[in-house]
């Protein structure tokens, strides 16, 4: 077994990885500021897993304390989730997301140079691959294109390990490109815990048949598709979790990028169909003008993630649901209750 250090990991798909680590036999060490997530998932964590972690309170861009975190603990590999994520707020606040996104990665890659640990998972995104006119599939050697900040800041760190890892042949790194994480933990005591006003569907819904939020807002019913909104790729984020323990496993020369999605996309109507069967409630909504930059289609091509991680997704559109359903239910408010 093998000691993690899991930058972020109290955020919504760092916690449930982490949950898996420990189950695995892991050992985590974990960092994390708690800009934009809650202490209180790490001690759900623990709960669910029946092990310890280590919590180091801090921020990446703090090269001192990461220095003094591999000097306290024999790290073997890192998974680095920490960063900002929200594709609006990014383009309002530019600046916070290069810092944050961009030199946080870049002070964690210098310090790992430092202890000689040159082994990381690195949570990348989806946005990479930008909108890119009839593509809708996208495979990891399609062209990387991103039309907002927060992708445009993972494709910088995607270069800047690319470009350490050319220079240092011992470096290892899996880039792990999401696509659309939903749902939770099935005990529901870990999930989604969006700061103010949702900007992912999932949370979105699940708020309106809770009763928290009146209407869902649909942005577009006039896209070519079979019911006019648009296409995603939605992948339960237990199963994305678990393609972060398979990268841990699949370390070779260099830098290996690799979709985690299922293949198969499922309209925004879809999805509310899905989430009232699973809750029970009507989920009202009212279509509004498309976005800018929305993209008709966008889904993965996920063969890579088969042959070289030995993963696939399992969990279906309606286990997707139910476990969102589930861990609404038990937390209207989120970690805040």
């Amino acid at each position: 077994m093998a000691t993690i250090l899991v930058t972020g990991s109290a955020g919504y798909i760092g916690s449930h990885t982490l949950v898996q680590l420990l189950e695995a036999g892991h050992e985590a060490v974990v960092v994390d500021n708690f800009c934009n997530s809650h202490a209180v998932s790490l001690s759900r964590v623990q709960e669910i897993a029946g092990r310890p972690l280590s919590l180091v309170r801090g921020d990446i861009r703090d090269k001192d304390l990461l220095r003094e975190v591999f000097a306290s603990h024999a790290i073997d590999a890192v998974i680095h989730f920490a960063g900002l994520k929200a594709v609006g707020e990014s383009q309002e606040n530019p600046a916070i997301y290069y810092d944050n996104n961009v030199v946080g990665s870049l002070s964690l890659v210098q310090v790992m140079a430092e202890a000689g640990v040159k082994l990381m998972v690195f949570s990348s995104s989806a946005t990479v691959y930008g909108d890119q006119e009839g593509q809708g599939q996208y495979s990891e050697e399609a062209s990387l294109a991103p039309t907002n900040v927060y992708g445009r800041t993972k494709r910088m760190v995607e270069d800047l390990l690319r470009d350490v890892a050319a220079s240092d042949p011992a470096w290892r790194v899996v880039l792990l490109r999401y696509f659309n994480p939903v749902g939770a933990h099935p005990s529901g005591l870990i999930g989604e815990d969006p700061n103010g006003i949702p900007n992912n569907l999932m949370p979105f819904v699940a708020q309106v048949a809770v009763g928290k939020r009146a209407r869902l807002r649909v942005f577009g019913d006039d896209y070519p598709t079979p019911d006019g909104t648009g296409l995603r790729d939605y992948i339960h984020v237990e199963d994305l979790a678990r393609g972060h323990l398979a990268a841990l496993n699949a370390f070779s020369a260099g830098v290996m990028a690799v979709n985690l999605g299922t293949g198969r996309p499922y309209s925004v109507l879809e999805m509310v169909s899905a989430f009232e069967r699973a809750s029970g409630q009507p989920v009202p909504y009212e279509v509004v003008q498309r976005r800018s930059g929305d993209a008709a289609v966008c889904f993965a091509d996920a063969q890579k993630a088969r042959r070289i991680l030995g993963w696939q997704a399992d969990l279906g559109i309606d286990r997707m649901c139910e476990d969102a359903w589930r861990w609404q239910q038990k937390n209207p408010d989120g970690y805040g209750v």
